[in-house]
């Protein structure tokens, strides 16, 4: 729960109330003076150093590579045993960047203002126009803004010049990329404009008939003289339906100072955002001057929808009590770094829908805006998270350093960039934050984030992930009790019996192991909110305990191209809403049953759960091709929601078995036969059946293009994956032939991976092994349009080819 002295906390100046859309005289049309955006994607250069000057106009960069922006490069590699960052940063390199971009700037008509904006720069960025040092920022999270009207050339030519520093490796404990990582613009508009993270709507009162959606928005004044604004603002259902518009008159603005105008508006009828159904409205704001002249303009999308966290039943979503059955995600995007296309988000979080996946946490970072936004439009809630580190260091150059200059600032710009996003539900100050180890030292933190996050979002809840809190006594001497939600890493036992000690207490699993004891114990909690899985993808980094040759933490249940791993299938027979079968081998001896019918009760969970002690290495594959194939002791395991299901071998029967009630997988002991293992989900009117098959030799590649068309902007891609098959068409699971991609036509090979922890292959590289018979080509297409053609070739084997359609 917010606190209620700080709701309603703004810089409030003036109110005023909008009308309904019904029976509404037109607003007086703003004049065509409103804010010009321009990308600045291409036609920039990159050197890898720190060269003296380099951030003057006359500085020579004609030797530079051209690049293009987001770019992240150090994923270009080599991985190396000796890289600064350690297995912390996956052996990727770290270092200083510089990049550069010539503006062809005409001079701003008198009082409009030009400003650069950089949505993610990794890390303690440096930002020069003409050799004007615009701003330094340690974290390579936060969204920039810089005003350069005032050091710009008249004559035209202008030099961006941007210096990205992660020398001082390790400064993560997972793979952050380096570079500019993030989307850059020019923004044209008037000295009266919205501050930058200053639109922000709310709806807070919502019934069937009606909803109120308040609007407040910081409105700044960047030029020398007094001036005047106001507000005309036009609200817009999911089909672009014009249902509601109000105004608020001008108001006198003295230069650098900020007015922050609100005004409320009704909704009739409002469609809903929700899980399945995430509708979005649109606020059109539009900065006015006397007479209606236009100055800025912003679009900022919302939705209407009620969430709450309860201490007795957990989190409550539209009415209805929902267990988070969420996943913790890392910025990076595989094979493509921390410069992601939103087609690769796109991918994964459909992959982790189909699962049963309702939640995100962010960790443990403000995700990139593009992926807040597909959070939006999916159906997914989320928890935003803010830092990693407060005072006490994890990495020897992590935010530590900065945190007590910058954390207010940082935590404020933060919330400010993402409180619209309908998606968040929650906000968490921080994860496994060893500061509790000094009780006096971490309230104090965590108090002046709290102050700096409710007073810029009111309307939602703020958690944070704690470490080990009975170890530091955070139950006892107040800490927790700061949260308006209680969120603890793993050892669910320890939350339960918090929260029977003070059922006042709401609480939820911020991190969470993915065993099945762990998923009961929530699941039949009520005031468990939910929990968020470590990890939802495998991800690059955070490879220092395993060491070199690994790469990557391999503990997603997706991997790194966004395939599901057995560990997801298991997932989903507890998370789908639909029914879900899988079956696969284990190479362990079958278990029990729990009673003669396969459904006994659930067995006693334990008193703690240890975040520190390893799951048992289980043998299971996603295969009936053991590398032995004399006859010798197998389980087969089935993954299903199904009240019951049936497994034959070779069409013999091998009976049904009834589903747990603790969820536990199926299994039947067989002796092993080559042929066809065969689940059938018995369940009334449902048609759902899995199959394995033994592989012979390998003979040809299959590849399989999971889209028909792709686009030719960075944010488009598609991936082509490619199987090694015997001759009648089933995977080769040790095959691991070197599998070369070529794109012709109107596209380009991006990237290449196999998901494989070990592979020290450049993602560049046209050249992938198989990895347990697959890799993945993600491929961008080019030009004006027509086909691009994908070929798989590997030496022996029958090529595959795949054409997609190019479309601009």
């Amino acid at each position: 729960m917010v606190h209620p002295a700080l709701r309603g906390v703004s810089r409030l100046v003036l109110a005023a109330v909008g009308v309904g859309a019904l029976g509404l005289a037109a607003l007086p049309a703003a004049h065509a003076a409103d804010r010009v955006t321009t990308p600045l994607a291409d036609g920039w250069t990159f050197f890898q150093g720190d060269p003296e000057g380099a951030e003057t106009a006359a500085f020579d960069d004609g030797a530079w590579a051209k690049v293009s922006v987001p770019h992240d490069w150090a994923i270009a590699g080599p991985f190396d045993i000796k890289a600064r960052a350690g297995g912390a940063g996956g052996f990727l390199p770290t270092g200083i960047g510089w990049y550069r971009k010539t503006l062809d700037l005409k001079p701003p008509a008198s009082g409009r203002r030009v400003f650069v904006e950089l949505d993610g720069v990794m890390e303690r960025s440096g930002v020069w126009i003409n050799g004007h040092h615009l701003g330094h920022r340690p974290s390579g999270y936060v969204g920039l803004r810089y005003d350069i009207t005032d050091f710009s050339k008249a004559d035209g030519r202008n030099v961006l010049a941007v210096r990205a520093d992660t020398d001082h490796a390790p400064s993560s404990r997972w793979y952050a990329g380096s570079g500019v990582y993030g989307k850059v613009r020019l923004i044209e508009t008037a000295g009266q404009h919205v501050e930058q993270g200053g639109a922000f709507v709310s709806v807070t009162r919502i019934d069937a008939d009606r909803a109120t959606a308040d609007i407040a928005v910081d409105v700044i004044n960047d030029a020398h003289d007094a001036a005047k604004a106001g507000l005309e603002v036009v609200l817009r259902d999911p089909s672009g339906k014009e249902v509601a518009r109000g105004q608020v008159p001008a108001v006198a603005i003295d230069p650098a100072r900020t007015e922050t105008l609100k005004l409320s508006l009704d909704i009739a009828a409002p469609k809903r955002w929700d899980l399945d159904t995430p509708n979005l409205y649109r606020a059109e704001i539009r900065v006015v001057g006397e007479g209606g002249a236009g100055l800025d303009v912003e679009t900022v999308p919302f939705g209407v929808r009620e969430a709450a966290f309860k201490a007795d039943s957990g989190f409550w979503l539209n009415g209805r009590n929902i267990k988070l059955k969420g996943v913790a995600l890392h910025m990076d995007g595989g094979a493509v770094g921390a410069a992601v296309p939103m087609d690769v988000w796109r991918q994964r979080l459909a992959a982790l829908k189909v699962q049963g996946v309702n939640a995100i946490r962010t960790a443990h970072n403000p995700p990139s805006p593009g992926f807040l936004d597909l959070c939006d439009q999916l159906g997914f809630v989320v928890m935003d998270e803010l830092f990693d580190q407060w005072n006490v260091s994890k990495t020897p150059g992590d935010y530590h350093l900065f945190f007590s200059d910058w954390h207010k600032r940082d935590a404020r710009d933060m919330v400010r960039r993402d409180r619209n996003h309908p998606s968040i539900v929650i906000w968490s100050a921080g994860n496994e934050i060893h500061d509790t180890a000094y009780p006096v030292q971490a309230k104090a933190a965590l108090t002046s984030l709290l102050n700096v996050m409710h007073a810029t979002d009111p309307t939602r809840p703020v958690t944070m992930g704690l470490f080990r809190p009975n170890v530091t006594g955070d139950y006892q001497n107040g800490f927790a009790d700061l949260l308006d939600v209680v969120g603890q890493n793993y050892r669910e036992n320890e939350l339960i019996a918090a929260h029977k000690e003070k059922p006042t207490r709401i609480i939820v699993g911020t991190e969470n192991s993915k065993t099945r004891t762990s998923w009961v114990a929530v699941r039949d909690y009520p005031a468990y909110a939910g929990m968020f899985l470590w990890t939802g993808i495998d991800y690059l980094g955070e490879a220092d305990r395993s060491g070199w040759p690994n790469i990557d933490n391999p503990a997603g249940i997706i991997d790194r191209t966004g395939a599901l791993k057995i560990v997801g299938m298991q997932r989903a027979s507890w998370w789908a809403e639909k029914p879900v079968l899988h079956v696969v081998r284990n190479a362990m001896p079958a278990a029990p049953p729990p009673s003669s019918d396969g459904a006994g009760p659930a067995p006693a969970l334990p008193t703690m759960i240890a975040v520190a002690t390893p799951a048992p290495k289980v043998a299971v594959f996603d295969d009936w091709t053991p590398a032995d194939l004399a006859p010798h002791d197998e389980t087969i395991e089935v993954y299903s929601n199904c009240a019951s299901v049936d497994v034959s071998l070779n069409g013999r029967w091998l009976g049904a078995k009834a589903l747990p009630v603790d969820a536990s997988p199926r299994q039947w002991s067989v002796t092993f036969a080559p042929g066809e293992v065969r689940a059938v989900c018995r369940d009334a009117g449902v048609k759902l059946e899995d199959v394995l098959r033994t592989a012979g030799k390998p003979a040809r590649i299959e590849l399989v293009a999971e889209t028909d068309k792709v686009g030719t902007a960075f944010d488009d891609l598609a991936f082509v994956r490619a199987r090694v098959v015997d001759a009648k068409g089933v995977t080769v699971p040790s095959a691991q032939d070197a599998i070369t991609f070529d794109v012709s036509g109107a596209g380009a090979l991006v990237a290449a991976d196999n998901g494989a922890p070990t592979d020290h292959t450049s993602f560049a590289s046209p050249t992938r092994k198989a990895w347990q018979g697959r890799a993945t080509a993600l491929v961008r297409g080019a030009g004006q349009g027509g086909s691009l053609n994908v070929t798989a070739t590997a030496p022996g084997l029958s090529p595959g080819k795949v054409a997609i359609k190019a479309v601009r």
